[in-house]
């Protein structure tokens, strides 16, 4: 996975930064989102924010 990639082009959020915000304790949407601003804008990444959330969660 290319942790470079942006999920999230309104705030310019990577992978990376959404995998660092579950590293640190977050598990929900509703966390990743006050950490990081994703999906906070448009909203079009919302799945892809989700499916990320719970790929990086089920790695721990």
């Amino acid at each position: 996975m290319n942790l470079d990639e942006v999920i999230c082009y309104c705030q310019n959020v990577t992978s990376g930064m959404i995998k660092s915000a579950v590293d640190n304790g977050a598990t929900t949407l509703a966390e990743v989102q006050k950490i990081t601003g994703a999906g906070t804008v448009c909203g079009s990444c919302i799945d892809n924010v989700q499916r990320l959330i719970e790929q990086f969660t089920a790695e721990h």
